[in-house]
């Protein structure tokens, strides 16, 4: 709207993509923010799960602060006992998915 009053000048152009740059940053700055919040608050939901199930592995408690070989060994671990899983599920007459339609 402020275009034809400045007709459309180099300087009008300079402040208006100045102005939504700004903008833009402190968009993504909040979105960021808030991402970071939802993150931290469903992380200790999780953590609270793990430490209230009795038999559940404590030393998953902030897991995310392991370092990238020791999250890596963990996935190892569960993807090794995903697939015994799947393995006696099958040796048990459960194709994939039957096993949880059947509770």
């Amino acid at each position: 709207m402020t275009g034809p009053v400045f007709k459309f000048n180099n300087t009008w152009q300079l402040v208006i993509n100045t102005g939504t740059t700004i903008i833009t940053f402190l968009m993504v700055f909040l979105i960021q923010n808030t991402q970071n919040r939802d993150t931290e608050a469903l992380q200790i939901k999780l953590d609270e799960l793990i430490r209230a199930t009795e038999t559940a592995n404590n030393t998953l408690l902030a897991l995310e602060e392991l370092d990238d070989t020791a999250l890596e060994k963990q996935r190892r671990r569960f993807a090794e006992l995903a697939r015994e899983a799947r393995e006696e599920s099958e040796r048990n007459g459960h194709r994939d998915g039957d096993a949880l339609a059947d509770d």
